[in-house]
């Protein structure tokens, strides 16, 4: 496996260790479930229960990218969170929510173009990372 793709893997699980390490152990959990329910897409309890599982689905899935292991299951993961953040992204952009993502416990507004691009970069690493793994992953014979 070529380095820069280890360097992605090892950068892109630790992010996201760090972020769901954040929510859970800095700003905590009950910050993250406001910031869920500033989104107005679910109200209590689904707002709380999403907010109290998100965080340790990142921080799983990035510890096994991080670590190597189970790694296309956790892009795959990493995808399908990061498809449902765009999707609250776009939710709050749609009705002009002026709110913070939630991304790390701040009261920054969310900067929607920002975002944008920040999403379009996990997608491009998370396509690399899986090209990556698909290319590793063919069936070799034995040698005799």
């Amino acid at each position: 496996m070529a380095i820069s793709t280890v360097s992605l893997r090892v950068l892109l699980g630790s992010w996201f260790v760090y972020s769901g390490g954040y929510k859970v152990f800095v700003s905590g959990l009950d910050r993250f479930t406001r910031d869920v329910a500033n989104y107005k897409l679910v109200g209590p309890p689904l707002d709380a229960i999403a907010a109290y599982t998100v965080p340790w689905f990142e921080i799983a899935a990035g510890l096994c990218l991080l670590l190597g292991i189970l790694r296309k299951g956790a892009i795959l993961t990493l995808a399908g969170l990061v498809c449902v953040f765009a999707i609250c992204i776009g939710w709050a952009w749609f009705h002009q929510l002026d709110i913070s993502c939630g991304c790390h416990g701040g009261d920054a507004k969310i900067h929607y173009w920002g975002k944008t691009a920040e999403f379009a970069g996990y997608f491009i690493v998370l396509g690399w990372l899986w090209r990556a793994e698909s290319k590793g992953s063919a069936v070799v014979p034995p040698v005799s």
